[in-house]
């Protein structure tokens, strides 16, 4: 028995039906919300549903009873100033009660899905590997620093007892809810969104992460972490792609640091009227301009037989099906 948080999320979602399809049984946490569209019947029909939250450490510690692993792929993905403290509520301390609920119901096989957001920024332009060590929290994103130490309740855990394997995706891509997260950035596109940026950034398709999961999970090696990403990419690039991907425009204006700073302070104001998140904050602005590369070799050489599918395929696949949605 699997105990999965996240089942009802974009990235749980994924790993939870591939699984299903490995003939697992999964026991799976989610939020008071419906199964994603994305997640077929057949799937969510064989899975065992516990409502509830990662906050609540007397369910938790009642429903990892009897499992034989945990994967934690539960987090909030958000860059709104205006959620920090609920962003290291969900982050952190959702993650700290699950590594305790784990070695208080012995079951120290724990696969923890993080970030590549943990490990920080590379300062030398190299590609970012598993050996980065976090530097200054002062360049970074409230996002990242939840995802950063939650990471070290998990490696807190390996100290009093767990065997964790550590999940490091670059930004995810696929079909999903692209009112949220990544999925975000087919919307904008799709809607006409004219700037681009200078930065990039790495990117792996929604269905390779959870392949790789589920690989890596039926594999010997714990106490380590991965990287999971499949190619570094521009993000004009990117946008221009999506861009064809819809037959849309590309986008034609860059962004400059000075028409970044005057998008984001609108689309503040904007919220504070709407009620809405803000679709660009000073922080997404900010990581925008930046340059991030990663190393996927060290995941490559565990898992020899493994072959991350082109981006551009994921990106025309994810395009077609966002399209069928919209145009219904």
């Amino acid at each position: 028995m699997i105990f999965l948080t996240g089942g009802t999320g974009f990235i749980g979602s994924y790993i939870l039906a591939e699984l299903v399809r490995e003939g697992h049984v999964v026991r799976a946490l989610r939020r008071e919300r419906p199964v994603p569209s994305y997640l077929s019947r057949e799937i969510a029909e064989k899975v065992e549903w516990v409502s509830g939250d990662i906050l609540d450490v007397t369910l938790l510690n009642e429903q990892v009873r009897g499992c034989d692993r945990i994967i934690h792929a539960a987090a909030l993905v958000s860059f709104d100033p205006g959620e920090r403290r609920k962003l290291f509520s969900l982050n952190i301390e959702g993650t700290a009660n699950l590594v305790n609920a784990a070695l208080e119901n012995n079951i120290p096989d724990f696969i923890h899905i993080s970030s590549v957001s943990a490990l920080g920024k590379s300062n030398n332009g190299l590609p970012v590997n598993e050996e980065k060590k976090w530097e200054d929290p002062a360049q970074e994103t409230n996002y990242a620093i939840s995802k950063y130490q939650a990471e070290m309740e998990v490696w807190r855990g390996m100290g009093e007892g767990l065997n964790p394997l550590v999940i490091n995706p670059s930004t995810v891509l696929g079909y999903g809810d692209w009112n949220q997260g990544s999925c975000a950035i087919f919307k904008s596109v799709y809607h006409g969104f004219p700037w681009y940026v200078k930065g990039g950034n790495g990117f792996v398709d929604v269905e390779d992460l959870a392949a790789a999961v589920v690989r890596l999970m039926a594999g010997p090696v714990r106490n380590e972490r991965f990287i999971v990403s499949a190619e570094n990419w521009n993000f004009r690039d990117l946008f221009n792609r999506i861009a064809d991907g819809f037959n849309k425009k590309h986008p034609s204006m860059e962004a400059t640091p000075f028409l970044a700073g005057l998008a984001w302070r609108a689309e503040k104001l904007k919220s504070l009227f709407t009620g809405n998140r803000p679709l660009l904050t000073r922080e997404t602005a900010t990581m925008a301009r930046k340059t991030s590369t990663y190393d996927n070799s060290k995941m490559l050489k565990v898992l020899p037989g493994f072959h991350y599918r082109p981006l551009e395929d994921s990106i025309k696949n994810a395009c077609g099906r966002y399209l069928s949605v919209a145009q219904a």
